[in-house]
């Protein structure tokens, strides 16, 4: 089998184009993806598994809180950073080597949840004794709703891939917000600042899917089909 990456980068701008508005720019989107798509041949060649991958996101994941809970703004940007990285590599060494599984998909998704909430947690540590914590929660509730609402729509048959905070948005704007704490000097103001938003946007998102599905099934029953 002849790999071709232009289709799949093809393949990836006509997904995108029916997922609807996300806060990231598509030819950003499309711009990482060709990039990572490029390197991802290498771990092929290299014969790195996905799954290992996956594990290793995890692994940056549980750092990342670490170091947020122990104030340690710097380690915990670097570790974001690979753990948005392995979470785009994970898929894209699964599909250039022909190796996408059910397990595979599965273990990815559930590494990806344990991955979010060690963030959430260390930074809840960190924000234990202030009024942001409450709001802390709405975002990982509404992280997790994102998640759980794709996941629940497309077992029952229905594409639900739309959403404006995404995972990725998600990880985009915490790696921006710790850049930010660490430039400006003010980490508790901006921080706060971003888990508002991710508390906001994730549910805004969750909604959003809830009512694609209705207006899905409510578009099937009107036709009849």
């Amino acid at each position: 089998m002849i790999f071709k990456p232009h289709k799949i980068i093809i393949q990836a701008m006509v997904s995108y184009e029916n997922k609807g508005f996300r806060l990231l720019p598509r030819n950003l989107i499309i711009l990482i993806l060709e990039i990572f798509d490029r390197f991802s041949l290498l771990l092929v060649r290299m014969k790195i598994s996905p799954n290992l991958l996956s594990f290793l996101g995890l692994v940056a994941g549980l750092l990342v809180g670490v170091f947020f809970a122990l104030d340690r703004w710097g380690w915990a940007l670097v570790f974001l950073l690979l753990c948005g990285m392995l979470d785009i590599l994970d898929g894209k060494v699964a599909i250039n080597s022909n190796r996408r599984t059910v397990f595979g998909a599965v273990f990815d998704s559930s590494l990806d949840r344990y991955s979010e909430f060690a963030i959430y947690f260390g930074l809840g540590f960190y924000f234990r004794a202030h009024w942001v914590l409450w709001v802390l929660a709405l975002a990982f509730l509404g992280s997790t709703m994102v998640s759980y609402t794709k996941a629940r729509a497309e077992s029952l048959g229905i594409n639900c891939q739309l959403g404006i905070m995404q995972r990725a948005e998600r990880m985009v704007l915490l790696i921006i917000g710790t850049l930010l704490a660490m430039i400006t000097g003010h980490s508790e103001t901006t921080m706060i600042a971003v888990i508002i938003i991710l508390a906001a946007v994730s549910n805004l998102t969750a909604i959003q899917r809830i009512i694609h599905v209705y207006r899905v099934e409510k578009k099937k029953a009107v036709s009849g089909t």
